[in-house]
């Protein structure tokens, strides 16, 4: 029976082939749009999310200022970290490793070529070597992590190494940074995404080099910090929020300093994202607004047009629901065709904008084209569909088949 109905409705699509795809590019636009967007920003956030698990959860950043600094970047706040506070809470329960660290921007030399970048002092201890050894963002390209014993040896980020000057940097080649000399030992594999906003331009030496080229004893940037298995990351984001407030006196809710982990940067992330999207997809849903109107439309007319016909079915026997029925499988086919037009083209759309943003290296912006987000368009264009034929199916089906035969 349900057969009989698709099949009649069908019929009446195909007999106004003009009129039917008029109608259906209101829809498909709308769902083109819907379905690229989401298809972007859904695979945006899968990318950047994966880059930013990568790090795992167990891992803890202190920053000075109570803005936060974020998994990779330094915090720009007038307040300061010493090595007192890196002391404090270095040995606390639950801490498997910690790091205190320390950037700023230098000038750097090379060649003819002077330009400024951000040099990270980082504490190259046997410990921690072994440790930055497991983590994407230490990974060497060409030459060699900085070892125990290095002083004017440095690592340099993928861009700055091939991008930074008009000269390559090469593993052997010297640099100047604030006028003192360093070999470079390692060039890092480069990151792309997120990660490679930070990651890919800047340099990292021994935080005694650092300390020593920008004149600076005792400040701290930063503070990373990894969980031992076994303790909960909260709890120990506790102990160090305590043994802080009670160093720098100053109360709960009043800190002028940052205790973020992993799992709070990701969500974080993952909510600004989410806003994102949603804004996007609903300015692209206006277009199905639209696009609703129009099956309305076409929907009226067509009760108008087939007058005769109702009264016909009525009269040997249809019921309201019947010929309502008809009217909303009609009105959803046509928001079903737009659909799978809509989401061919968006998915395409997604696609080349993934090619495109490949050619300049930002590797975040991926398409996604699961089934989810395909059945999803599509039962959502059927629906927008039958929804907007509903008024007008309601009026074919309050047809009396007297007044209507005689029209």
């Amino acid at each position: 029976m349900i057969f009989d109905y698709f099949r009649i409705a069908f019929s009446n699509l195909t007999r106004r082939k003009l009129r039917s795809w008029l109608t259906v590019i209101g829809i498909f636009i709308g769902i083109m749009a819907v379905v690229g967007l989401v298809s972007l920003s859904q695979g945006m956030e899968n990318a950047l999310l994966s880059e930013f698990k990568k790090l795992g959860t167990n891992r803890i950043v202190i920053s000075p200022g109570g803005a936060g600094m974020g998994p990779v970047g330094g915090s720009l706040s007038a307040t300061k970290f010493t090595e007192d506070d890196y002391d404090a809470v270095k040995d606390l329960r639950g801490v498997e490793m910690s790091a205190s660290i320390y950037s700023k921007t230098a000038y750097i030399i090379f060649g003819k070529e002077t330009k400024q970048e951000m040099v990270w002092g980082f504490p190259f201890d046997s410990e921690r070597r072994e440790f930055y050894r497991t983590q994407s963002m230490f990974d060497i390209e060409e030459g060699r992590l900085l070892r125990p014993g290095d002083k004017y040896k440095a690592l340099v980020g993928w861009s700055t190494a091939n991008e930074f000057f008009d000269k390559k940097i090469k593993v052997g080649s010297k640099i100047y940074i604030n006028g003192v000399e360093f070999e470079v030992v390692g060039i890092h594999k480069k990151m792309g995404g997120m990660a490679g906003m930070a990651g890919d331009s800047m340099i990292r030496v021994p935080k005694e080099a650092a300390r020593e080229i920008f004149d600076e004893a005792d400040e701290v940037s930063a503070i990373f910090m990894r969980v031992d298995e076994g303790y909960d990351v909260d709890e120990v984001v506790e102990r160090v929020k305590r043994k802080l407030r009670k160093l720098r006196d100053v109360k709960e809710g009043e800190e002028d300093f940052s205790v973020q982990t992993s799992a709070q940067v990701i969500a974080a992330f993952e909510q600004i994202l989410g806003v994102v999207q949603a804004v996007l997809v609903g300015l692209a849903a206006i277009s199905l607004l639209v696009g609703g109107i129009g099956i309305m439309n076409t929907m009226y007319t067509s009760v108008v047009e087939r007058t005769k016909e109702i009264g016909i079915m009525k009269s040997v026997g249809a019921r309201n629901s019947t010929i309502m029925l008809i009217f909303l499988i009609e009105s959803g086919l046509l928001g079903a065709v737009g659909g799978a037009i809509g989401v061919a083209l968006g998915l395409g759309i997604g696609k080349i904008a993934e090619i495109v943003a490949m050619q300049f290296d930002i590797t975040s912006l991926q398409a996604y084209t699961g089934f989810p987000l395909i059945m999803g368009a599509l039962l959502f264009a059927f629906v927008v569909g039958a929804i907007a034929g509903t008024l007008p199916a309601i009026q074919a089906s309050k047809m009396h088949p007297v007044d209507a035969l005689r029209k």
